[in-house]
């Protein structure tokens, strides 16, 4: 394979292939690994690695390592290593299903945490050294610097941090990426911290590639492999009819004059649901709207497309495979309105509340009162991660969390009396939207708030349910602030173990 992405001319040298740089890897180490959704994580050393560590085990060898990304990753990464079972320890985020299921066993462990956090308590280093960085990077430039690919993420503190560092270098990744790129290198711990300079969604405040020694560069892989994620479904009614939902609101509040006609900066959490929100933007009465968002899906690049969109800050793509296609096939159209940051600026709560950024992020269950859980089903199982919705909520201009009101064909409710787990509390949580309507619990008392919930959110078959907990809760609680029955709270939860069902017999 031609090196014409690497111009370092000294470099050229450690070029190899996957197998002979998985062997710059020792058991035990901690590796960084770029990657944020399927954008931008090394694809061929994390297999030769999987299949170094499966030889390892065949001879009675111990070898496992401890992974930190940016976020979830794809199936060449965390699927190949969760499935050689070769992760230890795993952060800040996790999807992949084998590494979902080995966790809940109990047989990795697991550290989620809100992603903006991640780069400050590296730079902290009670987590440990860093032993090496393995980053996936569109070409290295003649003077030493690393075009960033389709992801940003942690990559910029892994390169500072490790103490050698691995590159893919990817050529399927489009080199018109190359300046689309926001890497600020102002950050620091206090008391050194600064202000961040950035007061609009589109200021560049840094520069458009990464530095690294050349001389912690061990080795080169070069690859062409395309980023993998899964593709979208079609909206449903359910999705529709809470975008719906959603954009009548922003309708509403502009006609108040709480928000301006072009609304504010968008950020947009994963998923089908949030994808619909998207794109029933296409039809709605804004235009020049921006986003300041950790992830850039589908809908918001058919926003950019159609012009609605005046630009879009990220810190990853997380598009369809045909919207990948698309978007690295036609990459010089997109290229000044689109900017790529370190996640611990696009999730900076500094500059999310600054810029006042609705945030609309999905959710497994709320309760009555506001709470919301994001992570795990029925207390105690990992869905995924809280990633990067606490950053967002708690700073927010205006909160929305977003979901169907019933799951598992309508065994589950997603409005329970009292959540199982807890990520955002009530007090970060400004809006709930599901299917049967939309709750604007912003200045209400808790009271107030379970009666909305309860009236606007719940499905039908779960709506007397609720009513008659509340009621009474409203007779037999310790308190009547936020009144609750401690022996039922969770009973919902309990009875869907025991049952296979919420619904009451």
């Amino acid at each position: 394979m031609a090196s014409s992405r690497i111009g370092l001319t000294l470099l050229r040298s450690r070029v190899m292939d996957a197998d002979a740089a998985a062997a710059m890897i020792a058991p035990g180490s901690t590796v960084g690994m770029s990657g944020f959704t399927g954008a931008g994580y090394p694809k061929a050393v994390p297999i030769a690695l999987a299949r170094r560590i499966e030889r390892a085990h065949e001879a009675g060898e111990p070898f496992s390592i401890k992974v930190w990304t940016g976020a979830s990753t794809g199936p060449e990464l965390d699927g190949a290593l969760a499935k050689a079972k070769g992760i230890e320890f795993r952060l800040p985020y996790n999807s992949d299903p084998i590494a979902r299921d080995m966790i809940n066993r109990g047989e990795m462990n697991y550290f989620d945490m809100h992603l903006s956090q991640v780069a400050p308590m590296a730079w902290q280093g009670f987590l440990g050294p860093l032993d090496t960085a393995l980053i996936e990077v569109t070409a290295i430039l003649p003077d030493g610097s690393l075009v960033p690919s389709s992801s940003v993420g942690n990559n910029k503190t892994w390169l500072d941090r490790a103490d050698k560092v691995i590159l893919e270098v990817n050529r399927w990744q489009n080199p018109a990426l190359e300046g689309m790129h926001d890497i600020y290198y102002g950050t620091a711990l206090p008391p050194d911290r600064v202000p961040i300079p950035l007061v609009r969604p589109n200021d560049r405040i840094g520069q458009a590639s990464f530095r690294c020694d050349p001389e912690k560069i061990v080795a080169i892989v070069e690859t062409e492999s395309p980023d993998r994620n899964l593709p979208f479904k079609p909206a449903d009614d359910t999705a529709l009819r809470i975008a719906g939902y959603l954009l009548e609101f922003f309708g509403h509040e502009v006609s108040r004059a709480r928000l301006p006609a072009h609304l504010l900066p968008l950020q947009s959490g994963v998923g089908n649901i949030a994808n619909a929100v998207l794109s029933g933007l296409l039809d709605s009465p804004f235009d020049q709207l921006d986003a300041y968002t950790e992830v850039l899906q589908d809908g918001m690049l058919d926003l950019l497309k159609a012009g609605k969109l005046r630009m879009a800050s990220a810190t990853a793509f997380s598009l369809s495979p045909e919207a990948a296609l698309e978007l690295n096939a036609d990459m010089q159209r997109y290229r000044e309105r689109i900017i790529l940051r370190p996640q611990e600026i696009s999730n900076h709560p500094e500059l999310i509340r600054r810029l006042g950024c609705l945030a609309m992020n999905g959710m497994i269950e709320a309760d009555i009162y506001g709470a919301v859980n994001s992570t795990h089903v029925m207390g105690s199982r990992i869905q995924n991660g809280i990633g990067g919705s606490g950053d967002f909520a708690r700073n927010a201009y205006i909160s929305v969390f977003m979901a169907p009101s019933t799951a598992k064909g309508g065994s589950i409710s997603t409005i329970v009396p009292q959540v199982s787990h807890v990520d955002h509390i009530n007090q970060d949580v400004q809006v709930i939207v599901t299917e049967q309507g939309l709750a604007d619990l912003r200045g209400l008392s808790p009271k107030q708030r379970a009666r909305l919930v309860i009236d606007n959110c719940a499905h039908p078959d779960y709506r007397p349910m609720l009513a008659d907990y509340f009621e009474r809760a409203q007779r037999g609680s310790y308190g009547q602030h936020a009144p609750s029955l401690l022996a039922e709270a969770l009973s919902w939860h309990q009875r869907f173990i025991d049952t296979g069902t919420m619904r009451q017999a």
